[in-house]
């Protein structure tokens, strides 16, 4: 279900004012940057803008959701809007220079057209140029909004033709306290509301058997690791890659991991009430004692270098190999 302006702003309210003033003043920006961490309603925003732009029977600044036009950008078929996403591992140059191509024409609905690129630190160099120049030289009612995770990735002259507005982190209580609500257990709740912001995500990680069964194997990954360290390789062969397929997959086992390994710092710098995986508090304290802190805070920034080869081409078996690897060595 599409979130309203009311929804979006109890969630985002200065990112969601600062957009409000600049439709009823009528000084929208050609260019957005929305940065901000997976799960902070980045998408969901730039829709809801969208629409606001486009619809036919605005109350104010606020879009009906009923016209043909909201209806379009609902079911992702509008013609003067388009969405770019990675092709693969990256937005290619070839992706921007078609949707050059779609705004030379004018537009089918309204003089109007919006652009919206997910992950658009993803993009090939060559695309990052060809973008830089459809920035350079925007059309009066040209709109582009570049969604971004990582913005410290793009260009500078990219973010300097662009309004960047910050979605703010929500703190994982708050989200917790909805899993809760909807009948989450307490132990789930902590654990999936320090994996995600995003409510619909959490849910559905709960209602996945995939998920529960992944996070008994991240587990007894650790516990591998931490008592049984030869035995890690053949665990990853056995294990691992059977049930963590692909990227995303294996992305959220690299996160359950590191909460893991962050409890076990939280418990060395006396922040137990901090401990995500509150269930194995017990059996974590054991551990906290058999090593040093600089040896977990290695092991921390192992997992998060990991996290990052996700989003090249190497081989996850191979990347997973490694990673037990070095953590053994510490």
């Amino acid at each position: 279900m599409n979130k309203t302006w009311a929804q979006l702003e109890e969630l985002q309210p200065q990112v969601l004012k600062i957009l409000n003033n600049a439709l009823v003043k009528d000084r929208v920006a050609h260019a957005y940057i929305f940065e901000g961490n997976r799960g902070t309603g980045k998408k969901e925003v730039s829709m809801l803008f969208a629409k606001s732009l486009l619809c036919q029977n605005n109350h104010g600044v606020y879009p009906c959701n009923e016209c043909v036009n909201c209806k379009r950008i609902d079911s992702g078929n509008h013609p003067d809007m388009h969405v770019v996403e990675p092709d693969g591992n990256s937005i290619k140059k070839e992706q921007i220079q078609q949707l050059q191509s779609e705004f030379v024409k004018a537009g089918v609905e309204s003089n109007r057209k919006i652009y919206v690129i997910e992950h658009v630190d993803r993009m090939t160099v060559n695309a990052a140029n060809s973008l830089l120049k459809f920035l350079e030289e925007p059309n009066s009612e040209t709109y582009a909004i570049l969604l971004t995770e990582n913005p410290q990735k793009l260009l500078n002259t990219i973010i300097s033709r662009c309004q960047v507005l910050s979605f703010r982190t929500l703190p994982p209580a708050h989200l917790q306290t909805r899993l809760i609500n909807e009948g989450v257990d307490e132990s789930s709740a902590i654990i999936l509301s320090n994996l995600t912001n995003s409510m619909e995500e959490a849910l559905q990680l709960n209602n996945d058997e995939w998920f529960g069964l992944g996070r008994k194997l991240v587990i007894q990954l650790y516990e591998v690791l931490m008592n049984r360290p030869h035995q890690a390789l053949l665990f990853i062969h056995e294990n691992w890659v059977k049930h963590f397929t692909d990227k995303a997959q294996n992305e959220v086992g690299l996160n359950l991991l590191l909460l893991l390994y962050r409890d076990i710092l939280h418990i060395q710098i006396d922040q137990e009430e901090k401990v995500v995986f509150s269930y194995k508090k017990e059996e974590l304290k054991k551990d906290a004692l058999q090593q040093s802190q600089k040896k977990t805070v290695r092991s921390l920034e192992l997992i998060l270098e990991a996290k990052n080869k996700l989003n090249s081409n190497m081989n996850l078996q191979l990347l997973m190999e490694q990673l037990v690897l070095d953590l053994q060595e510490g």
